[in-house]
C-alpha cells in the first residue's frame, strides 16, 4: 500500500530498526495525537517543514518528523475564526468520540510551541484562553481550521514503549500561517528546515512518515485527492492499511 514512495516496502517501522521496543510487559493504550504537514510553494519546487526529534526520547529518537503531538482534552474548547471543512471533520469523526476540530487545534498548538511558527489569522479572544492556549492568543490570533486537509491516521504498533492515534493533516504555509517568520528550534524538535520531499527522502525518518510524504506527493502533483485518507494499524492479522 505504500507504493506512492520508491523504496520503502511498508508503511511501518521493524522491530529491528533502532528504536525502543517493549516485549516483557502490556502494551500500552494508543493516546490520540495529530500532527501538521506544512507545505511551501514559493519555490520551483515544494517543501514540507520536518525537525530532528530528541535522542533522549523513547518514541522515535533522532527521528525527523513533523511537528505534532497529543490531544490535550482543552485543545477542543479553543475557539477558532473558520471550522473544518464538512468532509474533512465527517472523515475525521469516524472511530472516535472526540471532537473532529480538536485534532486540528492540537495540530496547531503543536507546531507553536515546537517551532514558533504561527498557524491562524489576526483576531482577538476576549475570554479566558483555555489550558496551554495563553501564549497563543497572547500573540493575537485565532485559529483558522478551513484549509486543513486530513490526509492519514495511524496508530503506533503495539511492541512500542509509547503509543499514539495520530491524524496527520497538511495545510499550504503561504495560506496557514500568520507570517514568514522563521521556525524556532526548541526542546522537542531542533534542526528545523524546510526541504523538497526529495530531500526530505535521505533524512532519517518513520516510516509512517515517508508514507504520509508519498500521500503528499500524489495530492501535490494532483491538486486533489483521488483516494480517502489512509489508516495505518495493526490488527490480528498484523500490519493494515485501509481508507477512510
Amino acid at each position: 500500500m505504500s507504493e506512492a514512495v520508491p523504496g520503502i516496502k511498508s508503511a511501518f517501522d521493524k522491530e529491528d530498526e533502532g528504536d525502543v521496543v517493549v516485549t516483557d510487559q502490556r502494551s500500552p493504550r494508543p493516546k490520540d495525537a495529530a500532527t501538521l504537514i506544512l507545505v511551501r510553494r514559493d519555490a520551483a519546487t515544494p517543501r514540507v517543514l520536518l525537525g530532528k526529534r530528541s535522542g533522549g526520547h523513547t518514541f522515535m529518537p533522532d527521528k525527523y518528523v513533523f511537528p505534532g503531538g497529543r490531544v490535550d482534552p482543552h485543545d477542543a474548547r479553543a475557539p477558532t475564526l473558520t471550522p473544518l471543512s464538512e468532509p474533512v471533520a465527517t472523515k475525521l469523526a469516524i472511530g472516535t468520540r472526540r471532537a473532529p476540530h480538536a485534532f486540528a487545534l492540537t495540530a496547531i498548538r503543536e507546531t507553536f510551541e515546537e517551532t514558533g511558527l504561527i498557524v491562524g489569522r489576526p483576531g482577538t479572544h476576549t475570554g479566558k484562553p483555555p489550558q496551554g492556549w495563553h501564549r497563543y492568543y497572547g500573540e493575537g490570533v485565532m485559529p483558522c481550521l478551513e484549509s486543513f486537509e486530513f490526509i492519514g491516521r495511524a496508530i503506533t504498533p503495539p511492541y512500542r514503549p509509547k503509543r499514539f492515534d495520530a491524524r496527520f493533516f497538511m495545510a499550504d504555509a503561504e495560506d496557514a500561517l500568520i507570517d514568514e517568520r522563521p521556525p524556532v528550534d526548541g526542546a522537542e524538535l531542533s534542526d528545523l528546515q524546510w526541504v523538497t520531499l526529495a530531500d526530505a527522502l535521505d533524512l532519517d525518518l518513520p516510516s509512517v512518515t515517508r508514507f504520509m510524504l508519498g500521500e503528499i506527493g500524489e495530492r501535490i502533483a494532483k491538486q486533489q485527492a483521488t483516494k480517502g485518507p489512509p489508516f495505518l494499524r495493526w490488527t490480528r492479522n498484523g500490519h493494515t492499511t485501509d481508507r477512510l
